[in-house]
């Protein structure tokens, strides 16, 4: 099976590089199992974004730059995943670092499981503090377990989860609808209905905690699970405004205000 990346970058030049070295460390577990590409999509950026990118798909051929401007996650993930051509779609964020053997694990999975259609695994905050990277293990524990003894729902963490291109084509793709909270959830809920969704402790990822950092981790940790119960419950995000947080001279900033309707 081919795995294509799909990469949203909205001024992410200070980012963007380390999520592509990781990935690409890994292009031979691909090679053998049917090839990679990666797609980054550069959604508005006004940074350096695309030169950084430009730089890559010269050097390697699987790296391919695509424009998408029509700002917001669901738009650039749609992009993305328009310009693939993988049999299975990674969903990963520009400040996202997959960890070693990250891709071999996702073929192993997907070549074990016919039934599975979307598989997902943890962040791991890098830049947090050893406190707060607990406390997302005890956040990640608590879905799990509502998920598989209540059966509540459906785990995908955005940002590091994979699907099938036949099941995404089927569930009728990315909801442009939703800005950005909840997102992730949508696309678990449709594919819980067609096929298996698996989040495992043994996907994990590493990540920004940029978010957390600038917003407060409690108040940031709630809005994330009021907006995980909307969508499961009502099919729609609680949340609709949301910050870009970019990094700036060293530090953490609000680079742009999102209204509530997305535009």
């Amino acid at each position: 099976m081919k795995i294509s990346f799909a990469i949203p970058a909205y001024n992410e030049e200070n980012y963007i590089s380390g999520c592509l070295d990781a990935i690409l460390t890994q292009a031979s577990d691909a090679a053998t199992r049917g090839g990679m590409e990666i797609i980054v999509v550069n959604n508005a950026s006004s940074d350096g974004t695309a030169a950084v990118v430009k730089k890559y798909s010269e050097k390697y051929p699987a790296v391919k730059l695509v424009d998408e401007s029509k700002k917001g996650i669901t738009h650039a993930r749609r992009a993305g995943f328009l310009a693939s051509s993988g049999e299975l779609i990674a969903n990963v964020d520009a400040d996202t670092r997959i960890t070693p053997g990250w891709v071999r694990r996702v073929l192993d999975e997907f070549a074990r499981d016919p039934k599975l259609v979307a598989l997902s695994g943890p962040f791991i905050y890098y830049d947090l503090s050893p406190a707060i990277r607990f406390l997302t293990k005890v956040h990640y524990a608590i879905g799990y377990l509502i998920y598989h003894i209540f059966h509540i729902g459906a785990m995908l963490q955005g940002g590091n989860f994979v699907v099938r291109r036949d099941a995404l084509l089927k569930i009728g793709g990315y909801d442009t609808n939703i800005a950005f909270y909840g997102e992730d959830t949508d696309i678990a809920r449709r594919m819980s209905k067609i096929g298996k969704v698996k989040f495992t402790f043994k996907l994990p990822a590493y990540t920004s905690g940029r978010r957390l950092a600038k917003e407060g981790e409690i108040k940031t940790g709630i809005r994330y699970a009021i907006n995980y119960i909307w969508i499961t419950l009502f099919k729609r995000p609680y949340t609709k405004d949301y910050e870009d947080i970019r990094v700036k001279n060293g530090k953490n900033v609000v680079q742009e205000n999102i209204p509530k309707d997305g535009t």
